[in-house]
């Protein structure tokens, strides 16, 4: 009945996410078949949000 450490090697060798084929990073859930960073598999637009930028470098685009 141990949470800590010991229980986190049990977590590894199982593959959830793999290289994604549209933006590259390693995010593609293989069993939800869907890119966590650029939502590929679920949508032909590119997932991206304005809270993913920092304030000063938005800002700076207008």
């Amino acid at each position: 009945m141990v949470k800590g450490t010991p229980s986190f090697g049990k977590r590894m060798g199982k593959t959830v996410h793999i290289r994604c084929r549209r933006c590259g990073r390693r995010s593609y859930h293989v069993r939800k078949k869907r890119c966590a960073a650029c939502g590929y598999g679920a949508s032909t637009r590119i997932r991206r949000y304005s809270w993913q930028t920092k304030d000063i470098s938005r800002r700076r685009l207008i």
